[in-house]
């Protein structure tokens, strides 16, 4: 597979983008909070959104103090002998277990006080209580209770006491319950710890890694944190007014055998957080979701294994997509590397439907960064490669005709099988030129070569033709390399006559008719054989055959019959198909060939004829 950048380049970057992602994973595996976590909120809610609201167990009944309840009353709080009340028509609805979400911390009238101690002991209930830590959230793993604002002391003697504090994220949504809390007395159960154990007559043993509810694990996360796996918008789980029990419309088997956990949503009062349903939801009903996540094991599994399972495909992504852009095309590796994203993302929604939370920011900001990085010097490096090709491309053009560099460029196996086609070639040279580079000496002399080289170039250029090799003080020149037309011959005419004229002009602008008497040109038309020729490593475009041989030997003719052009017949029959009027020498020899046996018919030229317009 072709590599695209260099193989330490690759080493680098992926060895620097396993070293991020796995710093990133070790942060994770630890529970410390970090830039992933708003991200990762943000895939949770719609993870949330996307399997949509689920049916809340039955086991766990929400008796709300609501606006209904607390307009009846005439005043928040409600007394504790109408909340006495409240709970013995709780235990008379048939009530297995009541949690008190609310904070009873000051003394009332002590008659009140001593009626709602003795409403508490007679059913099994937990009241709770708030804590102040020195760290919140996973970072401090198991939460250390620095304060606690405990419930009075006569109401905690008649039933037990847990701590309702949650971890939110930094936008305020519950994500953990924590069941345990460090405090001056050792670890203690929370408040929905407590309630579930009241309501299955015994607090689960608390393994490792979670809990033993009913003959099954309950899997938590670090610190013994369950997370929080939301049902649905406010009154999702059961919620009935206690206004209905103390007006005696509650049903009895409303409550029979199960778990009450009873609380304020009255608007303005108690704790209020946002959750991926509600902008606003009863802290209640958060404690109420808790429960019921351990009373019917929906909780969200995150732990250990799921958290390392999360590293992996944060160090795969991020190796794979490393890889990709190093050996795929830019296009097709952007291609790759979203895939995997897009994959992981699809495959942790699905598995979210069956109650795992794998994370989908730690593989995003683990590999993004690396990857874009790398995109970006991939970049970098192939604009400076491509501008290199460029330079090398132009470069090659000043040493092979530009038409056959453009032809190398597009097709690197251009004639490397030899190819023959019909061709008009031409050889041109300065007479006197000997002479003149022994009085200008070397300097001199190749200034004088690349005006005159220039000249032929831009003339041969205009007239389709190119120049196929400079020979000093000569050139021979190509019209129908590399595609033939039919102009070619027509081409190649024009252009020896515009030639002689030209360069006979330059001759007289630069004071060198002393030593240069004219051009001479000397062309035929024929098969040629286009070719690579020299060694493997250093090869150059060549045209050969006996058209090339007859137009070089044709300067020789044009110089015995005193003249500057030699076109031989066979040049300008083939230009006379085009060429309207046809092309027509002025003299017309027959010329023995040197180095061949068979004589040819050739068109003479002389510079007056040509400034005859003959």
């Amino acid at each position: 597979m072709r590599r695209y950048l260099p193989i330490w380049v690759i080493a680098s970057v992926l060895a620097c983008g396993l070293l991020w992602a796995g710093w990133l994973g070790q942060r994770h595996l630890a529970g410390t909070g970090s830039m992933i976590d708003r991200v990762e909120m943000v895939l949770l809610d719609w993870r949330i959104l996307v399997t949509g609201v689920r049916n809340a167990p039955d086991e766990v009944v929400i008796v709300a103090i609501d606006d209904k309840t607390v307009a009846a009353a005439g005043a928040y709080p409600i007394g504790r002998n109408r909340l006495a009340l409240l709970i013995e028509k709780i235990r008379a609805a048939g009530a297995r277990a009541l949690a008190v979400d609310i904070l009873l911390v000051s003394a009332s009238e002590p008659a009140d006080d001593a009626s709602l101690a003795r409403a508490l002991g007679s059913i099994p209930t937990v009241i709770a209580a708030a804590g102040q830590f020195t760290d919140s959230g996973l970072s401090s793993l198991v939460p250390v209770a620095r304060e606690q604002l405990m419930p009075l002391q006569e109401l905690a003697n008649a039933s037990s006491v847990g701590l309702v504090n949650v971890a939110t994220d930094a936008g305020g949504t519950p994500r953990h319950v924590p069941l345990l809390f460090k405090t001056p007395d050792g670890l203690e159960p929370s408040f929905g710890l407590r309630a579930a154990g009241l309501y299955l007559e015994g607090i689960p043993p608390v393994t490792l890694d979670g809990l033993r509810l009913n003959g099954r694990v309950q899997p938590l996360d670090l610190g013994w944190h369950l997370p929080l796996n939301y049902y649905g918008p406010q009154g999702t789980v059961t919620t009935l007014s206690a206004k209905s029990l103390f007006d005696g419309l509650a049903r009895v088997g409303d409550l029979s055998g199960r778990l009450v956990v009873l609380g304020v949503t009255a608007t303005g009062v108690g704790d209020r957080f946002g959750t991926p349903f509600d902008q606003v939801l009863p802290g209640v009903e958060i404690q109420a979701t808790g429960i019921a996540n351990l009373l019917d094991g929906s909780a969200l599994i995150r732990n250990r294994t799921v958290r390392s399972v999360d590293v992996t495909a944060a160090l795969l992504i991020t190796g794979l997509g490393i890889l990709a852009v190093a050996v795929l095309p830019l296009a097709n590796a952007s291609l790759a590397f979203i895939g995997l994203l897009v994959g992981w993302l699809m495959a942790i929604t699905i598995l979210f439907g069956q109650g795992y939370w794998f994370s989908g920011a730690l593989p995003i900001v683990a590999s993004l960064p690396p990857v874009v990085a790398l995109v970006i010097l991939r970049q970098v490096l192939d604009r400076y490669r491509t501008r290199r090709l460029v330079a090398a491309r132009e470069a090659l053009s000043r040493f092979q005709a530009p038409a056959i560099a453009r032809r190398i460029a597009e097709d690197p196996s251009f004639l490397l099988s030899p190819v023959e086609q019909d061709v008009a070639i031409l050889f041109v040279d300065l007479s006197g030129y000997t002479g003149l580079s022994e009085r200008l000496g070397p300097a001199k002399t190749r200034d004088v070569l690349k005006a005159f080289h220039t000249l032929v170039v831009n003339e041969t250029d205009r007239h389709n033709g190119l120049v196929l090799d400079f020979m000093g003080d000569g050139a021979m020149l190509g019209f129908g390399i590399p595609d033939s037309s039919a102009r070619n011959a027509a081409d190649a005419c024009q252009c020896a006559f515009d030639l002689v004229q030209n360069v006979g002009r330059w001759i007289v602008e630069n004071g060198l008719e002393a030593e240069i008497n004219t051009l001479r040109v000397g062309g035929h038309f024929g098969p040629v054989v286009l070719s690579r020729l020299g060694h493997d490593n250093q090869q150059q475009i060549a045209a050969t055959g006996d058209c090339v041989n007859v137009a070089s030997r044709l300067q020789e003719v044009a110089k015995n019959f005193h003249s500057c052009v030699a076109l031989s017949g066979d040049l300008t029959d083939a230009a006379k198909i085009t060429e309207d009027g046809g092309v027509f020498a002025p003299r017309m020899e027959i010329s023995a060939i040197r180095g061949r046996q068979k004589d040819l018919q050739v068109g003479l030229w002389s510079e007056r004829d040509l400034a005859a317009g003959l």
